[in-house]
């Protein structure tokens, strides 16, 4: 009888995730299918802390947190654990070859692709920078020289600076310094490193993943040409309902990740699924752009180890992270150095009213589409169409 009660109890938990998840956004990035101007003034934190929407998602995540880390401390919390070990052991395996291989595709997708960054949004009308992510492709397949694939993938998001504003780049700093940091470590032969890599590509993959949430707080009239170009993104929520909450799921997803063996590997399971979900509404670009995401995910979800520090270093002042008292407290401390973080830096690169865009009118997105990412586009032509 007491099994049958646990049983039912970790059901009503993984019910409860469901209907949390499956509230998500098909999760493109915005700034790969819709235009907009970075340094626009962003909507003001309050009005994103007195949003109803917004506390209702904090909510259920903080719910689900909470019953998946009961249901972890029990018999059935080690079976989900080790059914997972047992599906992903192949993949876990070979785990190293996996990432190789899927960085390596990677850089020769957008080398086929042309005229890009790293990225579909960051723009290049240079050859030798498509030539270079194919010599990274060519790179990750010797440890010998995973390192000089490493050092250029920095290289580009710096060369990138010539043409991009810094704080726009910050968008894809943590992922491209988590995948760099994951090739130099897998190919050292110290122990000590070798054995954290998955634990900096993982880092990486958070850092990227919570930052740019903040986007749909910060800039909610971004995604408003999505919603209105395909209505069925929201799941019949109204859009000012569905953008909020998209936010939170994205940010603590990505939080997720830094958390114990159940949390991270269900987070990893949950993103895939909506990334995979994004694919068809958006096509190969948004399958390209997310693949390096997509493939450090599959580690995540496979990694069988049961450790639960999210860093290596212990901090006494902190609730142990295995802990009912260190989600809400951990939570908070993310939303709030982020949040200082993102806003903060917007203002002190472009003032607190924005940049010369807000000069000529209150607008967030650009109406040309030949410079559809800054103010140069505004005084192209003054009148914005949301």
């Amino acid at each position: 009888m007491h099994i049958m009660m646990m049983t039912k109890r970790a059901g009503a938990a993984f019910a409860a995730l469901g209907t949390a998840m499956w509230a998500l956004p098909v999760e493109a990035h915005v700034k790969w299918f819709a235009p907009y101007i970075v340094d626009a003034a962003p909507q003001p934190i309050s009005a994103t802390l007195t949003n109803t929407w917004f506390w209702t998602g904090i909510g259920l995540v903080l719910a689900f947190f909470l019953a998946t880390l009961t249901v972890e401390r029990t018999f059935i919390g080690r079976s989900v654990l080790s059914g997972l070990d047992r599906v992903s052991a192949p993949l876990w395996s070979r785990s190293d070859d996996f990432m190789r291989v899927s960085i390596g595709a990677f850089f020769v997708a957008i080398f086929a692709v042309g005229g890009i960054y790293l990225t579909p949004d960051l723009k290049t009308n240079s050859e030798v920078i498509s030539w270079a992510q194919l010599l990274i492709a060519a790179c990750v397949f010797s440890r010998r020289t995973m390192p000089i694939a490493a050092a250029g993938i920095i290289a580009l998001w710096v060369v990138a600076l010539r043409e991009y504003d810094f704080f726009h780049l910050l968008d894809y700093l943590a992922l491209g310094v988590g995948v760099a940091a994951y090739l130099v470590m897998a190919s050292t032969d110290n122990p000590k490193w070798h054995a954290r890599r998955f634990m900096a590509l993982r880092w990486g993959i958070a850092i990227a993943l919570m930052w740019s949430s903040l986007e749909k707080f910060a800039y909610p009239d971004w995604f408003y040409p999505l919603v209105e170009e395909k209505p069925f993104l929201t799941f019949g929520m109204p859009r000012d309902v569905f953008i909020p909450m998209a936010g939170v799921s994205e940010f603590t997803l990505g939080f997720g990740l830094l958390w114990s063996p159940l949390v991270r590997r269900l987070s990893a399971v949950s993103l895939l699924v909506i990334f995979f979900t994004a694919v068809y509404p958006f096509g190969r670009i948004d399958l390209v752009g997310h693949a390096m995401i997509m493939a450090a995910l599959f580690v995540v979800a496979a990694d069988p180890c049961r450790d639960a520090k999210a860093i290596a270093v212990k901090v006494p002042t902190l609730p142990r992270l295995g802990s009912l008292a260190s989600v809400p407290a951990g939570l908070a401390v993310a939303l709030v150095v982020f949040v200082m973080g993102y806003w903060g830096l917007h203002g002190m690169f472009y003032g607190a009213e924005g940049g010369a865009a807000q000069i000529i009118e209150q607008t967030t997105h650009a109406p040309n589409k030949e410079h559809p990412h800054g103010s140069q586009a505004v005084q192209a032509a003054p009148h914005s169409h949301h």
